[in-house]
């Protein structure tokens, strides 16, 4: 979708400030909601990419007004209210008992242990796909990304739609997220990194030596 999120080559939004020594979590309140994203998404109701829509739907003066953290526990209460795990309001309402012990998760849901979560996330492969699909391209062809404006959710941005690049790597067969995030199934595939020039995808006044790769798949690709 063409949300606010998509803001590559958009002009108006100033520089990036980089903080040096920036802290991975910058308030209790960011650690928490990362927990809880990861224990909510181990449970097996939605997948990375659902996840990652989830968040695009953000109201888009909302989303331009709040931090990365904020996105992410937006979307976290959309999927929960979605998938019907927890009651309209329920998620605004201060919990009464902070010690209380949680309770099991329901019956045919995976749950998360603390003494997991390491090793979980070293060995999450939710996106790899281990089936033998053939890749529609080798490195070297060059490539035209299809100029999409799909509702749903797309791993190819706005500024890199109907542009023409070069295969620089095969990384190999991996679901596609504009499929898995859409709730329309995993659809392996191989995913690229494909290189384009600047010029190509800003026009004449950008630097002539510099590139841009994106990492795109099979279905986002023509032969040029």
């Amino acid at each position: 979708m063409n949300g606010a999120h998509d803001l590559g080559g958009m002009h108006g939004f100033g520089p990036v400030e980089i903080e040096k020594d920036e802290p991975v979590f910058h308030h209790d309140w960011e650690a928490r909601t990362f927990a809880l994203t990861m224990a909510a998404g181990f449970l097996g109701k939605w997948n990375i990419d659902m996840g990652r829509h989830a968040r695009e739907l953000m109201p888009p003066a909302e989303y331009l007004a709040t931090s990365y953290y904020e996105h992410w526990l937006f979307g976290l209460e959309k999927l929960l209210a979605d998938f019907g795990m927890v009651r309209p309001g329920e998620a605004e309402r201060p919990q009464r008992d902070p010690g209380a012990t949680a309770a099991p998760p329901p019956a045919g849901l995976r749950a998360l242990q603390a003494e997991d979560v390491e090793t979980a996330l070293r060995r999450s492969r939710t996106s790899k796909a281990d089936e033998d699909v053939p890749p529609r391209f080798t490195v070297g062809d060059r490539v035209l990304t299809k100029n999409i404006h799909p509702l749903g959710h797309t791993r190819l941005p706005r500024y890199a739609r109907g542009r023409r690049g070069v295969v620089a790597l095969d990384h190999g067969v991996w679901v596609f997220p504009d499929a898995a995030g859409n709730g329309l199934g995993r659809k392996p595939q191989h995913c690229y990194s494909v290189r384009f020039t600047a010029r190509e995808l800003w026009g004449e006044t950008a630097p002539a030596r510099d590139v841009v790769h994106v990492d795109l798949w099979d279905d986002h690709l023509e032969k040029a």
